[in-house]
């Protein structure tokens, strides 16, 4: 089986966000944890290789880095001719990159002069009109994502994002494009190319839309968007009919945990609205704390006294929770006290700690939210490869480490709804 496609995304939620999705829409995906190199095996079984990287949130030297590594690999080991860059559908970045940069980086490096920006995904709440994203109706600088902590987002404009932090022009294929159909996407990115428009923003308010676009570009050798895009490609090569606006058709599809011998964490590090909502909720239900950000940063032995709370719990019905995720107003008192960098360090390190203690007591089952949190307990557990398997969310698979053998949720902050945390564990009875 060839490989279609090669996937470069920027953070591990993201990269599962998008694994999942292809999987539900036919193709078959191997995820990879960090940048290939010649030892690692090729899945030559599979439509779609993932490459997971941390390179949203490093130094922009760095992303670029590890992106064009990984860019090689796919190319010169496995044989990819198709691209896809995948980063948050709320383009989570700063006027610097890393979005822009890494984008310069891979059309220099596959010698190509125009590449696709679509970052929309209508089924999770994101859409983008006259190149402005939205998330959840509302424009992205009035959505709550301003007030991210490491990338607050203060412009909507797809089209100015992406001139701040590249060396091109971008042009806009509106929604009236679109709608014409796959051809008409193509001619209008040919007069694009033919102008000099280096990056061309994508408009998409509904799933459809987006097979659309998949019919465009399905010769493109780089294209950079969100997971719907993903999913559009994977179901325009197999003709498996794309996730609608109301539901997911394929979500029985992959396994679940098995129940005997379960022992389970939820871990949520993300600080998004809908993370806090989530919290909030399950916190009616199950055991939980908070962490304390200067425990973290100041006592060594904080992960321990955590690790033990949590086994002290873990006979309840539902999974004990530990969780820095706190209201906006919360997180600024924090961040002035404490330092912006170092509580997110301090906090991302002893949800490590605990991750890997966890793991030597035999605890199998992690949920997890936030992409930096995600990351930083897979690295720590030493996870390289996952299987993707049954979804519990729109983007939000479990997924499997065989090596290990630990099932893991790792969620994006924006993605699920209110119950998401009891629905992840309700989901293994299905």
């Amino acid at each position: 089986m060839a490989i279609k496609l090669g996937v470069i995304a920027d953070d591990l939620t993201g990269a599962t966000d998008i694994a999942s999705f292809m999987v539900q829409n036919g193709w078959k995906v191997s995820q990879l944890l960090g940048v290939p190199n010649e030892d690692t095996l090729i899945p030559y079984d599979v439509d779609t290789v993932v490459i997971s990287l941390k390179s949203r949130s490093c130094s922009t030297k760095e992303a670029i880095r590890s992106s064009l590594k990984s860019c090689r690999w796919l190319r010169d080991k496995a044989n990819c001719r198709q691209f896809f860059f995948k980063y948050c559908s709320t383009f989570d970045s700063t006027s610097k990159g890393n979005i822009g940069p890494v984008i310069d980086a891979l059309m220099d490096e596959l010698q190509i002069d125009l590449s696709l920006i679509c970052p929309a995904i209508p089924i999770n709440g994101r859409t983008v009109v006259h190149g402005h994203l939205f998330v959840n109706g509302q424009l992205l600088n009035e959505s709550g994502m301003q007030y991210h902590p490491v990338t607050p987002m203060k412009d909507a404009n797809l089209l100015r994002l992406i001139e701040q932090q590249s060396k091109g022009v971008a042009g806009l294929v509106d929604l009236n494009c679109v709608r014409q159909g796959g051809l008409s996407i193509r001619n209008y990115l040919n007069i694009l190319r033919c102008n000099g428009i280096r990056y061309a923003v994508v408009d998409a308010m509904m799933m459809k839309d987006l097979m659309s676009i998949a019919e465009g570009v399905s010769e493109m050798i780089l294209v950079t968007g969100g997971s719907g895009l993903g999913a559009a490609l994977a179901s325009y090569h197999t003709g498996f009919s794309l996730y609608s606006e109301y539901g997911l058709s394929k979500s029985s599809m992959g396994k679940t945990p098995p129940i005997i011998g379960r022992k389970a964490v939820i871990l949520s590090g993300s600080c998004s609205a809908v993370t806090y909502q989530q919290v909030m909720e399950y916190k009616k239900f199950a055991p939980a704390i908070t962490l304390d950000v200067g425990e973290c940063i100041n006592n060594p032995e904080y992960s321990s006294y955590l690790v033990d709370w949590v086994i002290q719990h873990m006979k309840q019905s539902l999974a004990p929770m530990l969780y820095s995720t706190q209201s906006t107003d919360i997180l600024r008192k924090i961040q002035r006290q404490h330092g912006m960098i170092q509580s997110s360090n301090a906090v991302e390190r002893v949800f490590a700690q605990i991750a890997r203690e966890l793991i030597y007591r035999g605890f199998n089952t992690f949920i997890i939210a936030g992409g930096e949190t995600s990351g930083q307990v897979v690295k720590k557990i030493g996870i390289k490869q996952l299987s993707i398997e049954a979804t519990v969310a729109p983007g939000v698979p479990w997924v499997y480490d065989e090596q290990s053998n630990c099932w893991l949720v790792l969620k994006s902050g924006n993605f699920g709804e209110i119950d998401f945390f009891k629905r992840a564990q309700d989901i293994q009875h299905g």
